[in-house]
């Protein structure tokens, strides 16, 4: 067995109640949304800033986790791929329209999806896959999506 097939069933183990599952399709995106917001925020050398507004922390860090996620499955990290060009999107239309900075806006997401998934996890009876091994901060966006690709009926 692969390490992909590994990480996902024992991410799997702590996120068995249905309400958890919910729970998570929620607050996982918000989280990951929130967290390249707060990057985003953080403001990038002057030489860089010249190059557009796509480069930034946000744009750096994903692409260290889509290097993480081609060592697991090169159709998961192209899904990963395509999920933060919709999130990047999403970050621009927050940033242009909403009456705080997008720091603020983040931190509020980011703040309100932790308490949401800890309430999933008081339900579930069992602690954060993260708690025992950080990497799992990265294995909940590709858990969900590997249901995603299910549904379809593609491999991953």
């Amino acid at each position: 067995m692969s390490s992909l097939p590994i990480l996902l069933a024992e991410y799997g183990e702590s996120h068995q109640n249905p309400t958890n599952k919910r729970v998570h399709w929620i607050c996982v995106p918000l989280i990951m949304f929130s967290i390249l917001g707060l990057l985003w925020s953080i403001p990038v050398p002057a030489f860089l800033r010249a190059t557009g507004p796509w480069v930034n922390w946000a744009t750096l860090v994903m692409a260290l986790a889509v290097l993480y996620y081609l060592r697991l499955s090169v159709r998961l990290a192209v899904g990963m791929v395509f999920i933060w060009a919709v999130m990047a999107i999403g970050l621009r239309v927050v940033e242009s329209i909403a009456p705080l900075p997008l720091w603020a806006v983040c931190l509020l997401i980011f703040v309100f999806a932790w308490v949401g998934q800890f309430w999933g996890h008081k339900i579930e009876g069992k602690k954060p896959s993260f708690l025992k091994d950080l990497q799992f901060l990265l294995i909940g966006p590709i858990w969900l999506l590997h249901f995603l690709y299910e549904r379809l009926g593609w491999r991953y």
